[in-house]
């Protein structure tokens, strides 16, 4: 992993996903963060409310370059030599910009704030996050509020063993898993195996032949309560980061709609990786 997108609002919650991936570059020997802020003229309400002034998008882009520079200089001082900090401007949305973003830097990860449950920010900065991980091919980070960066030494998969070779990431979960050396847990969350089906089996063994050369442990969870039963076992194990796969059938697809994956991502105490397949 050489290079980092950091997408910002300026925000606390931003901030502190800035220092959130400052402390995970220096894990995984990244030498490139690049700080991104997208722009755009406010959109008109009323059409037939005459404008009195016209937007000037060069003042736009003049306030967002200069935000992100002194965003930059405030944050260089937690870096270490050969860390390298950039910014990157532009009119646009972030939730549809982000893969053309990506493919231009050659971005290897996204690391995202998300603000707390129940406050009006969530709406904000907190559903971009969300939205962001939803569309983008590269694989995103999404810090929770307040998190405090600790070393990735366990880091959890969950999984539904369904359509395991054609749909596990099989590569962004070797990078990290490489970068960081971390133990790896893979946990399968049911109830009552009501998820059961005769090819289960097949599909568990061919995880455990993507996954033989890191030697993860394998859980089995019945609970009917999947994101409670995610942060109990990330509690209890201490995992440092949770990789989900939001696939597009089978029983996972009910975490990646939008209720629940606010909730996971609001709620848990532990950035969550979302890597598509």
């Amino acid at each position: 992993m050489k290079t980092i997108l950091v997408p910002t609002d300026f925000s606390e919650a931003a901030r502190n996903a800035a220092l959130y991936a400052i402390s995970f570059a220096k894990q995984v020997k990244a030498t490139e963060i690049i700080f991104y802020n997208t722009y755009q003229a406010p959109p008109v309400v009323d059409v037939n409310m005459a404008m009195v002034e016209t937007v000037d998008v060069n003042l736009l882009k003049k306030n967002s370059e200069e935000s992100l520079e002194l965003f930059r200089q405030q944050l260089q001082p937690f870096c270490d030599a050969g860390l390298e900090l950039s910014t990157h401007s532009e009119y646009g949305m972030l939730t549809t910009d982000i893969n053309d973003v990506c493919r231009q830097h050659h971005a290897d990860v996204i690391v995202m704030g998300v603000t707390g449950a129940g406050k009006l920010s969530e709406t904000l900065m907190g559903s971009y996050a969300v939205d962001v991980s939803r569309r983008s091919k590269t694989p995103v980070i999404i810090v929770p509020p307040g998190a405090v960066y600790t070393a990735i030494e366990e880091i959890m998969l969950a999984c539904d063993f369904t359509k395991v070779a054609e749909t596990t990431p099989v590569e962004p979960i070797k990078k990290i898993l490489n970068a960081t050396t971390a133990k790896l847990f893979v946990v399968n969350i049911d109830h009552n195996n009501r998820h059961f089906k005769p090819e289960t089996l097949q599909e568990n063994f061919a995880l455990h032949v993507l996954l033989h050369p890191f030697n993860p442990d394998y859980e089995y969870i019945d609970d009917t309560d999947f994101v409670g039963a995610i942060n109990k076992f990330a509690l209890e194990k201490e995992v440092d980061l949770i990789i989900t796969i939001p696939k597009k059938m089978g029983w996972f697809d009910h975490l990646f709609k939008r209720s629940h994956t606010a909730m996971l991502a609001f709620h848990s105490h532990v950035p969550l990786m979302v890597v598509h397949e």
